[in-house]
């Protein structure tokens, strides 16, 4: 188990020297293509130190890769802050944001796929505006600057979202454990509210929402929550977080992936179908 930005390194690392293979270079010659030493090429790749992403860039074109998706993606883990001259968004909030919860949102932004198992809370790009504060406002009520951190860490929280809508939108595929459900957060009419918006999402072609009732008794996911996220053009940069109080671990081992894979995949066939989850999660709101 990793930090965010060591997995991020290794992974571009990884990729890098694929994409020289595949242009039929040795670590050598991709060297003095862009002027420097075989030294640095090899701890690029090794995930041994930093890159920056113009030097990324500079590999990029010396290999011919001409994939703009790929090329984004491995530019945003090399840490650019510009990327198709689009500046990202969560970097106006780099006084408020763990670097930890950096590093999340920007691997949220450029996956495609996200799945995840939430057993305490509705997951952030699901949430109401009021059940995010709420949520948020337990998790910062003890700061000086509560207040000032709560508003901009709920704006973050709901600009997260736009994943959803983008094109092409994430694919967003939740278990939920019906504790998630019943859990009054904020209220009875915050989540009366917050209820009915996880039934419009979970009509979205790009969500796939399920229920894991109580009756399905002790399960895979019961040790606590997990994303997967995947990535266009490559699996190698599949990677799962947990999520812990003060941190977040990246686990990035193939051994791994297929571990949580299975997990999540178990998780889905003894939850209930989407078509079913739908019907009760409206049960819940209507009090049953």
């Amino acid at each position: 188990m990793q930090n965010g930005p060591a997995v991020r390194r290794r992974k571009l690392g990884a990729e890098l020297r694929m994409q020289r293979t595949e242009a039929g270079l040795t670590s050598g010659e991709a060297a003095r293509l862009v002027g420097w030493h075989q030294s640095k090429v090899s701890r690029i790749e090794t995930g041994a130190s930093g890159v920056k992403p113009a030097d990324v860039r500079l590999l990029l074109d010396a290999y011919g890769v001409t994939d703009g998706q790929l090329r984004e993606l491995l530019m945003v883990l090399a840490g650019s802050d510009d990327v198709g001259g689009r500046h990202h968004w969560w970097h106006a909030y780099r006084g408020v944001l763990p670097h930890t919860y950096r590093d999340f949102i920007s691997l949220e932004s450029q996956a495609s796929g996200m799945r995840t198992l939430e057993t305490s809370v509705v997951p952030g790009l699901l949430q109401t505006p009021e059940y995010a504060r709420a949520v948020t406002r337990a998790a910062v009520g003890g700061l000086d600057d509560a207040e000032e951190r709560l508003d901009a860490l709920v704006e973050v929280r709901l600009a997260r979202q736009d994943v959803l809508r983008s094109e092409p939108p994430l694919e967003l595929s939740a278990v939920l454990d019906e504790a998630v459900l019943r859990r009054e957060v904020g209220g009875p009419d915050v989540m009366a509210r917050q209820l009915e918006r996880l039934l419009e999402a979970a009509r979205l072609p790009q969500v796939r929402l399920q229920v894991l009732p109580f009756a399905a008794g002790a399960h895979i996911g019961i040790t606590g929550p997990f994303v997967i996220f995947s990535f266009p053009s490559t699996s190698d940069l599949d990677v799962v977080v947990l999520d812990q109080l003060t941190s977040s671990l990246y686990l990035e081992r193939k051994e791994d992936l297929q571990a949580y894979s299975e997990a999540f995949n178990t998780l889905q066939i003894h939850a209930l179908s989407p078509e079913e989850s739908l019907d009760y999660i409206a049960g819940i709101g209507d009090g049953s």
